[in-house]
């Protein structure tokens, strides 16, 4: 691919499970980069170095950036701001500066008043990951296949068309859409099962004891589900639901109707409400199958 950055220098500001991913990932595929990488904490730099993740592992945040045509902010939501106040004096006049946050909003609302003049500030975040973390979780196939939503946010389109080729390079669908539909949209399709994964585990912790272990030796397929979702990093998710409370808020009360729907179709033994309801959330499983991201 070629580069269509001002230099072929791309650095990445926290090395969790996607910043390192995405270093991983630009190696793999041999793109014309060269990846420089940042950790506010010394053991995630130290690990990122026996790792060999980047190609550089920069002790400050200003020697990660300065220099580079593109920089990725793969931190939680609520460090946006602080690591942008930080960055932006070292920043290349021109330079694209992005994010990986969950919320699109905040984002925006955070860090657009710090983006130096000069600088192409394009939100964006990847749909993928796991509930492990740290540089060890990271993988170079994370994002094949996934979608990576883009917000355009008024920038120069051909900034934009050179981040999605980018991403494309890592194996990535790019989308386009606006900050308030995305947080609509992953209110429901991330943050709330997510919600509901931490109440269920953290109702299994308050059982009576003998009940809990129980639970926890016998373990069906579920349970399982709910507990590698619970499992994921508790930093990003506290920032997650402060900063996308609206939406969250939204489809909380819309998931509370339809379980007193079925709250009051078990009371009443009305076996008919029960199947349609199952049947048409099969449909959806099938239609997220049949669109390749199962």
């Amino acid at each position: 691919m070629q580069n269509k950055f001002i230099s072929d220098k791309i650095a990445i500001i926290g090395i969790g499970l996607i910043g390192a991913s995405i270093a991983l990932a630009i190696k793999h595929k041999k793109l014309p980069f060269t990846v420089a990488v940042y950790d506010r904490d010394e053991a995630v730099r130290a690990e990122a170095r026996a790792l060999s993740i980047g190609d550089s592992v920069a002790d400050e945040l200003a020697k990660a950036v300065v220099g580079a045509g593109l920089v990725i902010m793969a931190v939680p939501v609520g460090a946006m701001a602080s690591v942008m106040q930080l960055a932006a004096s070292h920043l290349s006049p021109g330079c694209v500066v992005t994010d990986t946050g969950s919320t699109k909003r905040s984002v925006i609302r955070d860090t657009i008043g710090l983006v130096p003049e000069g600088c192409h500030f394009i939100p964006g975040h990847p749909l993928a990951g796991t509930e492990f973390s740290g540089p060890g979780a990271g993988f170079p196939s994370l994002f094949e296949g996934r979608y990576w939503l883009i917000l355009p946010n008024g920038a120069d389109a051909e900034k934009v068309s050179a981040l999605e080729d980018l991403l494309a390079g890592l194996g990535a669908m790019t989308e386009q859409m606006s900050a308030d539909y995305h947080d609509r949209v992953l209110a429901i399709t991330s943050h709330l099962p997510h919600l509901i994964a931490y109440t269920i585990v953290g109702t299994a912790v308050d059982l009576e004891q003998d009940l809990k272990n129980d639970v926890i030796r016998f373990s069906a397929t579920g349970f399982r589900d709910f507990t590698r979702i619970a499992a994921s990093d508790p930093t990003m998710w506290r920032d997650v639901f402060l900063n996308n409370d609206e939406a969250v808020l939204e489809m909380l009360q819309r998931f509370s109707e339809d379980l007193s729907y079925l709250q009051r179709a078990i009371r009443w033994k009305e076996g008919d409400k029960l199947f349609d309801m199952f049947t048409r959330t099969r449909d959806i499983r099938r239609s997220i199958i049949d669109a390749g991201q199962d």
